[in-house]
């Protein structure tokens, strides 16, 4: 029989055993884009069960523990993955209503129901997937209690994991994409390292220790491209004071490895490279007029740029400290979101999920309640949100995700929220932004759903970002690095040059949104003002006439540029 203290110390041993290799499930994604991660998601989800059960203590049924767990996953929720194992436990948590202990019979019953209730839940399910996992070890079970009627909870939980197993090596086969880029799926390896975790409980009565990964951030190539490595990039001292870059349009026949001689004798960072017209050069240095002199004895000189290090790195270390400011400041405000009750004479509140500064500002000016801190690198779970609408003090509460990986984590506040509360399926900033331009006050609730969903449905939107991982993509043989064009979420191109993929990009949105009238570039927080006006510039100059543009510093991560069309 399974006891309490067994299904706990399973459950428990579960979230240790995901959480230890989240990053093994976070590298079997196949899109490229920088994100949360399946991995991450899972784990974060049901660390939340962890951290309830935990403070559970051990005198707990069989019934209590399943219902702690879910409570607090579906609370915790992180992500669709997330959301849809949520849902899994949910059931599961049904299955075992009512129970102080339980056989193979009622294990065998929950499972099923967990299924059940992710299946429902999805709109369009996914077979491939963490359902599909799910499903066929919840099918082989029956099966094997069928055949043995007395079959004990260990032999069961084996049955569960071969059938897991088997299940994730075969949904290549089903989904071609994983097949393509050689994986399995993701949110299935999560479930399968979820059930190992509770299977060392099970079978050998030992929970899997908690050991902490070091998460490295995804690699920016436009600020860490191998040659500003080379060029500029210090974390430590600085040795010499000006980044000296220069061309030599050779006029004689000196050798160039005579002028790689000489600046290497006055700095350091040196790189010579030359052809049979040119001399590129690089050199770190505290004398970059003797530089230049030296240089002009091979030759005229052009694209002389000379960039004061100290003051740059004195720059660089203040924007780090204003974004731990900013950051610790948000947590504290997130952490300190009091409870409003409902007051009887505000209609309508508004929660959207954002990340950036100056988008979060947007969001705030047309009239946004709160905004929870969330998008691409971090999904916010179902509790955060929550308690966001639970600050907001109207009857009816419009949620808006923004991000097609929260939606479902903001669906699940609708029954857990104590006033009414509609998710607007935004999956985008854009989206999220036009919704709220067409809320009108004055007219009944019905209309404004109708009018904000209109609204958004008008609005296309191009992300421009970097591939954080080689890829075979869709048709595309992606390499880390490679500037990413994604349109209204699609892999639409891949590039080299951030200006000409978003012109490129912004060209095909407009092709595809004839009758618009508006186009909006959000740059985000590794873009300088520089590098912002140089794409609206280029951009302007192929749109067309009667198409207004606006620039906006959104302090966006993740996405260089956020271009919408409407």
């Amino acid at each position: 029989m399974l006891s309490g203290l067994m299904l706990r110390d399973a459950i428990i041993s579960g979230a240790n055993h995901i959480s230890n290799q989240r990053q093994i499930v976070d590298a079997l994604n196949v899109f490229p884009v920088p994100d949360g991660d399946t991995g991450t998601n899972m784990s974060m989800t049901i660390s939340a069960a962890r951290r309830e059960l935990e403070r559970a203590g051990t005198s707990v049924t069989v019934s209590e523990t399943a219902n702690i767990a879910a409570a607090a996953l579906l609370r915790g929720a992180r992500g669709n993955s997330g959301v849809i194992l949520s849902l899994l436990f949910r059931g599961f948590s049904k299955g075992l209503n009512g129970k102080e202990q339980a056989n193979a019979a009622d294990v065998c019953n929950a499972l099923s129901m967990g299924v059940e209730a992710a299946y429902k839940a999805v709109m369009k399910p996914t077979e491939g997937t963490i359902l599909t996992v799910a499903r066929a070890a919840s099918e082989k079970a029956k099966e094997a209690l069928k055949a043995t009627p007395d079959i004990g909870i260990n032999p069961l939980w084996q049955v569960i994991l071969s059938a897991a197993a088997k299940a994730l090596q075969e949904t290549p086969e089903i989904l071609p994409v994983l097949k393509k880029a050689g994986v399995v799926d993701a949110g299935g390896q999560g479930l399968l390292f979820i059930f190992e975790g509770m299977g060392s409980v099970f079978f050998d009565g030992k929970m899997i220790p908690s050991s902490e990964q070091t998460e490295k951030p995804h690699r920016n190539p436009i600020l860490d491209d191998d040659f500003r490595n080379a060029a500029g990039a210090f974390d430590g001292e600085i040795t010499f004071s000006y980044c000296t870059e220069f061309i030599v349009n050779k006029t004689n026949e000196k050798e160039p490895i005579k002028l790689r001689a000489y600046l290497e004798s006055i700095g350091d960072s040196v790189v010579v490279v030359d052809d049979e017209d040119i001399i590129k050069c690089h050199v770190h240095t505290d004398n970059p007029g003797n530089a230049l002199q030296e240089a002009l004895t091979f030759g005229s000189l052009t694209s002389i740029k000379i960039e004061n290090m100290r003051e740059q790195h004195a720059a660089q270390q203040e924007s780090v400290r204003r974004e731990i400011a900013v950051r610790e400041a948000r947590q504290k405000d997130a952490g300190q979101l009091a409870y409003m009750p409902v007051d009887p004479s505000i209609e309508y509140g508004f929660v959207a999920v954002a990340a950036g500064e100056g988008i979060h500002q947007l969001f705030r000016d047309l009239g946004v309640n709160q905004v929870v801190s969330g998008g691409q690198t971090m999904n916010p779970s179902t509790n955060d949100i929550l308690k966001a609408i639970h600050a907001t003090p109207a009857k009816t509460v419009f949620v808006l995700p923004n991000n097609k990986n929260i939606i479902m984590a903001a669906e699940q506040t609708v029954k857990l929220a104590d006033r009414s509360v509609y998710v607007l399926p935004t999956k985008t900033i854009p989206q999220g932004l036009s919704a709220m331009l067409a809320f009108d006050a004055d007219v009944t609730m019905g209309e404004n759903q109708l009018a904000m969903t209109k609204a958004l449905e008008r609005v296309g939107t191009g992300q421009v970002t970097f591939a954080a991982r080689d890829s075979d993509f869709d048709g595309y043989k992606i390499r880390k690095g490679e500037i990413l064009a994604l349109e209204n979420g699609k892999l639409a191109f891949t590039d080299k040059d951030l200006t000409k993929a978003c012109v490129k990009l912004t060209r095909s949105l407009v092709r595809a949104y004839r009758d618009c009238s508006f186009i909006s570039i959000i740059y985000g927080e590794n873009v300088s003002e520089e590098l912002a006006a140089k794409v609206e510039s280029a951009i302007r100059a192929k749109a067309p006439n009667n198409v207004e543009v606006a620039l906006i510093r959104g302090g966006q991560p993740v996405y260089y540029f956020i271009i919408s069309v409407e």
